[in-house]
């Protein structure tokens, strides 16, 4: 089993989960993070952490976000491990409630790789 980041985190990237994992299988992208699903040893520690509530267990992601089990895994591989705390994006608030992005529809539209 392993954990998932999901569509909340794009464009907000927040990374309090990565100052919490204990072997480093978060990856960095340009407006997200995803999580290595074959580094992560699945102690639940970066769930509770990431302040836009995007991360969960690979069997409670919920239905309209598993495709984001399958990104997780294949970007992770192509992203670099990132390993420190960074400021998040300067919008990152905003973005963080699904209130203000879901009129524009999925965030999805925004990942930038």
């Amino acid at each position: 089993m392993t954990f998932v980041v999901t569509e909340n985190c794009i464009k907000c990237k927040f990374t309090d989960c990565v100052d919490v994992c204990p072997v480093d299988c978060f990856h960095e992208g340009p407006n997200f993070l995803v999580i290595d699903p074959d580094e992560c040893i699945d102690c639940s520690l970066c769930e509770p952490e990431c302040p836009a509530h995007a991360i969960y267990s690979e069997d409670e992601v919920p239905a309209d976000q598993q495709q984001f089990i399958e990104l997780n895994k294949l970007l992770a591989k192509d992203w670099p491990v990132i390993t420190e705390v960074k400021v998040p994006a300067d919008d990152a608030e905003y973005w963080k409630d699904p209130e203000n992005w879901k009129k524009k529809g999925s965030k999805l539209q925004f990942l930038e790789k």
